[in-house]
């Protein structure tokens, strides 16, 4: 509920903020405009049209079914003109200091680009032609995903940051299950003969140490006394006789050593093919926080009838704080993964129906479209589309998503 209350609370500040601040801005992306800015022309393809006098290049983006790439339709007079009738070069500046050098090659109507063009499509365009001995230039922003604040906007917001670099993430299997005492904890303490119970010096609940003098007994045919001595140290659990009480073949005491104790565990079918022997445990309480670290030392072999398989570990009590019966949470740490570069998860954002975060340079922030590997429970292995040592957003980052959604940016070619 505090998180949710926080997140809330961060929003409503950046919205206030927004409203009677004007550091805050967002691009649009090719004839990706957003309402703040005045509409670029656009050509027959649906591209940014640039003219100089009769002449005129239009600049697109195709990327249905394919890698994105870049294509160039030229007109003069109004007319299409063979795209073997001219040469270009493109040249892309991205925010991080990235310089994409494009040539150009023929095809069907138009010139296509030699590389494919990567996400973000968020650069500056400077745009070179030859056709007709004469040389052609143009220069212009194409910006999406992009947010411009200060420190201060950023502190009031909650906005934290991170480096993006290599990680080991920590796969873990999570467990719950019940504390439960060995067999071999308990312990019955019989009179070895028929007599009255005499004298009983410990009660319920007492700690008592192996060999202690528990009580004494004076046997019934003879009347000689002798004395009811601990197996074991222990707590009493039960007492059952007291003063004066005839016993014959009973039980006296019931004592328990909780030193060490069962943490028996369920697993479901999915859990059991990650689990090992041997692997660490961490026993979490689900009352105080207490934690306890252990290993997997039984796997079942059978399922129950619930398609659960038992696992155990066994933990050490020496605190007395663990009891049998309490309910308990665990994780089983399964595998250790060194990835070159890992984010938090907590970070990614959906833009464009497309996994990012928010790579920051400078006061601006800007979407890092990302493919994934593997991941844990904080972190997730980026595979493409963040460079290592990228700083990006990691709390928060909703107020960025939210000012890039309200600028009305598009991804129109």
């Amino acid at each position: 509920m505090t998180k949710t209350l926080n997140l809330l609370t961060s929003l409503f500040m950046f919205f206030l903020l927004l409203g009677s601040n004007s550091s805050y801005s967002a691009g649009g992306h090719d004839g990706h405009d957003d309402e703040h800015q005045t509409k670029a022309a656009e050509g027959p393809q649906g591209g940014r049209l640039l003219t100089e006098a009769n002449f005129a290049i239009e600049v697109t983006i195709f990327e249905t079914n394919i890698p994105a790439e870049m294509r160039l339709y030229a007109y003069a007079d109004g007319k299409p003109v063979e795209p073997d009738a001219l040469t270009a070069k493109v040249t892309l500046q991205r925010l991080d200091g990235q310089q994409d050098d494009i040539q150009f090659s023929a095809e069907q109507r138009y010139l296509v680009s030699d590389i494919s063009i990567a996400e973000p499509h968020s650069y500056s365009v400077d745009v070179n032609v030859e056709y007709q001995g004469k040389h052609y230039h143009w220069h212009y922003d194409s910006f999406e995903g992009r947010v411009e604040l200060n420190e201060r906007i950023m502190g009031l917001t909650g906005i934290a940051t991170d480096i993006a670099n290599s990680q080991t993430l920590t796969q873990k299997t999570h467990l719950f299950g019940v504390i439960s005492a060995p067999p071999t904890a308990r312990f019955n303490v019989r009179v070895p003969y028929s007599g009255i119970v005499s004298q009983v010096l410990v009660q319920q609940g007492d700690a008592v140490s192996k060999g202690q003098l528990l009580a004494r007994v004076s046997n019934k045919t003879t009347l000689k006394q002798y004395d009811i001595i601990s197996p074991a140290a222990g707590v009493v659990t039960e007492r059952f006789f007291n003063n004066n009480e005839l016993i014959l073949d009973e039980i006296l005491f019931s004592i328990a050593d909780y030193r060490q104790l069962y943490v028996e565990l369920s697993a479901f079918p999915n859990d059991i093919q990650q689990l090992r022997l041997d692997m660490p445990v961490t026993v979490f309480s689900l009352h105080h926080g207490e934690t306890a670290s252990s290993s997997i030392s039984y796997i079942a072999p059978q399922m129950t009838e619930g398609h659960i398989a038992r696992v155990r570990a066994v933990i050490s009590n020496s605190s007395g704080y663990w009891r049998p019966g309490m309910h308990v949470e665990a994780t089983v740490l399964t595998a250790e993964i060194p990835v070159a570069l890992a984010v938090k998860k907590s970070a990614i954002q959906r833009y464009r129906d497309m996994p990012v975060v928010f790579a920051r340079y400078g006061n601006t922030f800007e979407v890092r479209m990302l493919q994934f590997g593997r991941e844990d429970d904080d972190y997730i292995e980026v595979t493409s589309g963040l460079k290592p040592g990228t700083e990006y957003a990691t709390a928060n980052s909703f107020v960025l998503k939210a000012d890039v959604l309200k600028s009305g940016a598009s991804h129109a070619h």
